[in-house]
């Protein structure tokens, strides 16, 4: 029996393709104590997710563990069969996904699919299980378990469907749970507590976790130990404060410095090109003027729910009271100075979303006014009156067309409103592509042929293409490891100095808009609760809610 509980040597997991073998896990050694958070910490593609599907069995032909040792208490896992997997999975050792919507059954109660995954390795009672399910819930602090142990996922928020998930996995007290980018797709102010439960689980319960991230700060603020990955190798491990303060490898140090946090705002992030450094000091400073460039006064949005036949029908005959709107934006007034960037943060559902959308004249207000330069944005008829403002979504390959060249998606907006014709089409795509700092030969190309941070300066030349004045960012940099985003912020950051652009900068990371933005705006059930400075705002919050949101910042040790 080893001394450690998991014990990981000289893996490799390989996956056979047309274009010959992919080493996604190669030759990795790592070993996890008692009671011990391992963050295991990467970039998209270095193979840490591969890593933990290969602990605990999960890895689809064509993939297979090519050599090496997986032992859990001495034990070798390595070329088990299917039946003993299933026998070691969910008792021995889970898993915990980044989209919870992946591990719940959308038709299936949390009380269903909790008995289901109990009674794989057990035989209980319906009672029993129930009383089961009901403290397993309990324990990663739902609010009425009795009650909601009976709900379907869709009627749980994010957060709490994640915890749903934590309490599954926890379901018969295992000895390793592997954490895969768990929080991810959350709120700042939603991580911060599944972190916290998370860390008194663990002391309470007395598991191993191995946490996998791109996220430096969350691995910091939960792990005793980090290990960092690298095209499929581990390049570095140690004590977590010893690898931030002081990392060994050039690759754990570009991580690092790639982080917002760590530098002052406006400072471009990571390892910069000379070229670049050239572009952004050639450009002359942002020019802010004109305060009341763009205007927001009195807007309000509300989505109307429409009842289906049969509900307008018990409504008729007063059986089905008529649901009330839902009100995303409440009496909201803004301005924007030209060039400015003003950030627009708050939780999910908070609204900012709808306002920017609003401002892009996507969405047209219930109540109260837009303008751009003293004009309305939109008509009364809701339709969009002006090309200058543009937006860049969250998601790049949502927003592009799979079917279309990135050179046709680029195109079609100014061919239509004839900033460019038919004719000149390429050489005016080139010349935002190259904008972008993009090889213009990638015109040709369709969206799947590009990683995620391509994609996203694909969309923010499409915006650029428009010649717009204004462009609304709705999270753009989410969903990006930490260089990508790196990457995709000094880019931001010099178009806006060479183009003297207004921008209106969504997100719910703080560290991001304070690094990009001027000044800022937090919103809270539709209306802004607190506004101003950036470093203001950051140094001394006047409200709760504000404070809470930068509380709740995940730091480096």
């Amino acid at each position: 029996m080893t001394a450690h509980l998991l014990e990981v040597t000289d893996l490799h997991t390989h996956f056979e393709t047309r274009a010959g073998t992919v080493k996604s896990v190669d030759g990795v050694s790592f070993y996890l104590e008692r009671g011990e958070i391992l963050g295991l910490v990467g970039e998209s593609g270095s193979g840490k997710s591969i890593t933990g599907f290969s602990l605990i069995g999960l890895i689809d032909k064509p993939g297979r563990i090519k050599k090496g040792s997986i032992k859990l208490e001495g034990r070798e896992l390595v070329g088990l069969s299917d039946s003993d997997l299933r026998k070691l999975r969910g008792r021995e050792i889970s898993m915990v996904f980044q989209d919870p919507m992946m591990t719940l059954n959308p038709v299936l109660t949390v009380l269903d699919q909790m008995t289901l995954a109990l009674r794989a390795h057990e035989t209980i009672s319906d009672k029993d299980a129930r009383i089961r399910c009901v403290e397993a819930l309990r324990r990663v602090r739902i609010v009425d378990p009795e009650h909601k142990v009976d709900f379907y996922p869709h009627q749980f928020s994010g957060g709490m469907r994640q915890r749903v998930a934590i309490a599954i996995a926890l379901l018969h007290n295992p000895k390793v749970v592997i954490a895969d980018e768990p929080t991810t797709a959350l709120d700042v102010s939603v991580q911060a507590e599944i972190l916290t439960e998370v860390k008194a689980l663990v002391a309470e319960l007395g598991i191993s976790m191995i946490w996998i991230s791109h996220d430096l700060a969350t691995v910091a603020s939960i792990s005793q130990r980090i290990a960092v990955m690298k095209s499929g190798k581990i390049i570095e491990t140690g004590p977590a404060a010893e690898v931030l303060k002081a990392p060994s490898h050039p690759y754990t140090q570009g991580l690092l410095d790639a982080l917002p946090s760590r530098s002052k705002p406006g400072q471009m992030l990571g390892k910069v090109s000379d070229e670049e450094l050239a572009a952004l000091s050639d450009t002359a400073p942002v020019i802010v003027e004109d305060p009341d460039f763009v205007t927001v006064k009195g807007a309000v949005k509300r989505f109307e729910r429409k009842p289906d036949l049969w509900g307008k029908l018990g409504q008729k005959i007063g059986l089905i009271k008529p649901k009330k709107p839902i009100i995303a934006v409440s009496d909201v007034n803004i301005s924007i100075a030209r060039g400015e960037a003003l950030g627009l943060v708050g939780e999910s559902g908070s609204g900012k979303s709808t306002l920017g959308r609003m401002v892009c004249g996507i969405y047209q207000p219930t109540e109260g006014e837009i303008r751009l330069a003293g004009q309305p944005v939109m008509s009364e008829s809701g339709n969009k009156l002006t090309t200058k403002v543009q937006m860049i979504f969250q998601d790049p390959f949502a927003s592009l067309d799979p079917r279309r060249t990135v050179g046709q998606s680029i195109a079609e907006g100014p061919i239509a409103h004839g900033l460019t014709t038919s004719a000149q089409a390429r050489d005016y795509v080139a010349h935002w592509l190259k904008a972008v700092s993009l090889d213009p030969a990638f015109a040709d190309r369709f969206p799947h042929q590009f990683s995620g941070g391509q994609r996203q300066r694909i969309a923010i030349a499409r915006a650029l293409a428009m010649k717009p004045e204004v462009i609304v960012c709705d999270e753009p940099v989410a969903s990006l490891d930490v260089s990508i985003q790196a990457q995709i912020l000094n880019l931001l950051l010099r178009l806006r100095k060479e183009l003297n652009l207004t921008l209106l900068f969504i997100s719910h990371d703080l560290s991001v808009v304070r690094h990009l933005c001027d000044r800022i705006i937090v919103m809270h059930h539709g209306k802004i609760v607190e506004e101003g400075m950036a470093e203001d705002i950051f140094e001394a919050p006047q409200k709760p809610y504000t404070k809470m949101l930068l509380n709740a910042i995940p730091k480096l040790a």
